[in-house]
């Protein structure tokens, strides 16, 4: 056989392999040094002196140096943590009485909770398992269809996976190579946006055939009102936050006596009053920190630095553009080694080959030719920061222009609208309505805090992803204690999952690294590039090719199978059809939602079969999938007829 036929005979003989159960990773591995060993074999030599050991020690060598891999752990441990710790009864009961009038309001609480702990977590079978506990039930109970409590369940569940912090984008950066911060950025509003066409979905069923999500009954839509609250609402007024402020000047009625064992006090007046402020203070928080953003922050980085008149004369005269002299500033030999080394190994390859299968060892996904295409239009500040950031490195805004005057039209209309929202708020404040705040403000604001931190600090260039990843660990480990629900057992539960998780991503990349390597050595990239290359496709076509096997391959196979085997095969050909790698990753990460809810390996349903009652079958929940399957399609297209929803912000914050 040919090598180009070996090659291919490899790659078919992956997804049979894996079909029939043998683990991913050790399978790459076995291929990959099977068909390298024929591909280096020498005759004239001794079997043990074949290369393909030596290929093997370094491709594995360069997995586990990999810096982009080390937020894993910590991001995976972090989602572990609060799954064990945290209090999601409580927070689905809030919610769910927040849009108590919403229709379908348990199918909306649950896909609100599903979105909001997946994000904070990025654990789909966790997330699709403590959901099916604790909202399976109740939807059930309440008359709700199967289907429509299956779907939302399983589709929401998924969603942690898409929206950062992700470890499937951690994933796909160090397999393209590319910036995990510009990723995250790129992924943020797509993977909302997914959500919502799911909220408008559950909504609209439930408006066109309200048998599918009954009415609550009015006992399930009260919060219970304490009688220390009761007191206060009679006694000032029924309005919340008046009654809190004239308790704070005129505090002798509501000190003077303990109500039901529950002695009023300063610190209890101040701490609901702090309660009752709460969405004052996020939309204060939230608009100061655009406004310094956008004002300030941008603004100082474009003061330039004094410069005498000799330095100014030698910058006219100068002949290479300022791109180059910020490239000097970083050694050469500092900026190769940054670059991720687990599919990159073109100073890694054993001795003595040939300049041009040299060439062909490179990883598909790692190629410069697929960074050189993309990158070329980037200015020279995020040219040169695209090694860092592919490490995870902070990268900090450097924008050209000033503020545009439409920015601050925009801005005073979103705060005088924010305002008019608030004075309606507080209006309705009633005694029912503070209760529910304070349920809400004690159970989804300590994790909502948590998960804007770390995400803010990312996206802001504050810190790198690894060290925001560590930040939001020790956040879920204080966000547990402080709820008392974390003991020894569930620590070291989660320390063990972490492990487990941590060991199978980076045993992947090392076989993913090796087969790839193999894979281009025996000329299976070459190949299938010149076939692609031959049907002269357009863009719009080389784009929904790739997409469409991506989403077959999503039924028998998982997300990690995809990313690190065939995902590879299609990035070198994106600077051929100048393809945006950040488009084309974004779209591979929503098109992969699809294969968790796509039989017959949808895991998501398997999960939820595990805790569902026995009289819900697979059948049930898998129909209850596939309406969202046809969403995250309409979502893809979407995203291709308006690409500045996926590259706006990646673009805003770092070119």
């Amino acid at each position: 056989m040919s090598n180009a036929a070996l090659g291919l005979t490899m790659l078919g003989l992956i997804i049979v392999v894996i079909l029939m159960g043998f683990p991913t990773a050790f399978t790459l591995m076995g291929l990959g040094m099977f068909f390298g060993f024929i591909a280096f074999y020498d005759p004239a030599q001794h079997w043990l002196d074949n290369r393909i050991f030596d290929l093997m020690v370094q491709r594995a060598f360069g997995a586990m140096t990999n810096e982009t891999l080390l937020s894993i752990p910590l991001f995976v441990l972090m989602g572990y943590i609060m799954e064990r710790g945290a209090l999601v009864d409580r927070m689905f009961h809030a919610v769910q009485l927040a849009f108590r009038r919403v229709p379908g309001s348990l199918a909306v609480a649950t896909l609100v909770i599903c979105t909001f702990w997946g994000i904070a977590s990025g654990l789909v079978g966790a997330v699709v398992v403590l959901m099916g506990v604790i909202a399976m039930r109740p939807m059930l109970n309440a008359g709700y269809d199967t289907r429509l409590a299956a779907g939302v369940i399983t589709a929401g569940g998924t969603l942690g996976i898409l929206i950062p912090p992700s470890v499937m984008i951690i994933v796909y950066a160090a397999v393209a190579g590319q910036s995990v911060v510009k990723l995250y950025a790129a992924a943020m509003f797509p993977g909302f946006f997914l959500a919502f066409l799911y909220l408008v979905y559950v909504i609209g069923w439930a408006l066109l055939q309200p048998k599918v999500a009954p009415k609550l009954p009015p006992e399930l839509q009260r919060a219970d009102v304490s009688p220390w609250v009761a007191h206060l609402a009679a006694t000032y007024s029924p309005r919340l936050l008046p009654a809190l402020l004239m308790a704070l000047i005129s505090p002798g009625r509501a000190l003077s006596a303990g109500i039901d064992g529950v002695k009023a006090s300063w610190w209890l007046l101040l701490r609901n009053l702090g309660s009752a402020l709460t969405p004052l203070l996020f939309a204060a928080v939230t608009l100061g920190t655009v406004w310094w953003y956008m004002v300030i922050y941008t603004q100082q980085n474009e003061v330039p630095e004094p410069q005498t008149m000799e330095q100014v004369q030698q910058a006219q005269s100068a002949e290479s553009p300022s791109a180059d002299s910020s490239d000097l500033a970083e050694p050469p030999a500092e900026s190769g080694l940054q670059e991720p080394t687990s599919l990159d190994g073109g100073l890694q390859e054993p001795p003595g080959s040939a300049t041009s299968k040299d060439a062909l060892q490179e990883p598909p996904g790692a190629a410069s030719g697929v960074m050189a295409g993309p990158r070329d239009s980037d200015p020279p500040k995020g040219a040169h920061g695209d090694s860092l950031q592919t490490l995870g490195e902070s990268a900090a805004p450097a924008h050209a222009a000033t503020v545009p005057p439409s920015f601050y039209t925009g801005f005073w209309i979103t705060v005088a609208f924010t305002l008019a929202l608030l004075f309606w708020y507080y209006r309705a404040l009633d005694a029912e309505q503070f209760e529910i705040l304070r349920m809400l403000v004690s159970s989804v604001l300590p994790l909502g805090t948590l998960t804007l931190v770390v995400l803010g600090v990312i996206l802001f260039g504050i810190t790198t992803a690894t060290e925001s990843a560590a930040v939001g660990a020790a956040g879920a480990f204080l966000m547990a204690w402080h709820a008392r629900t974390l003991n020894f057992k569930k620590i070291k539960e989660a320390v063990f999952l972490t492990a487990k998780t941590t060991a199978m991503v980076c045993w992947l990349f090392v076989g993913s690294a090796l087969f790839s390597a193999v894979f281009a050595i025996l000329g299976g990239q070459a190949l299938v590039e010149q076939w692609v290359m031959s049907l002269n496709l357009s863009s719009l076509q080389f784009l929904l090719l790739s997409q469409a096997i991506i989403f077959i391959l999503g039924w028998p196979l998982e997300w990690t199978e995809i990313i690190v085997i065939f995902v590879p095969i299609f990035l070198p050909l994106l600077a051929h059809f100048q393809i945006d790698p950040l488009l084309f990753g974004v779209l591979v990460f929503v098109n992969l939602q699809a294969a968790f809810l796509s039989p017959p390996v949808a895991m998501s349903a398997f999960y939820l079969k595990g805790v569902s009652p026995p009289h819900v079958t697979l059948n049930q929940i898998f129909a209850g999938m596939m309406p969202y399957m046809l969403i995250v399609i309409l979502c893809m297209v979407l995203m291709y007829l308006w690409p500045q929803l996926t590259l706006w912000l990646p673009h805003f914050l770092y070119d």
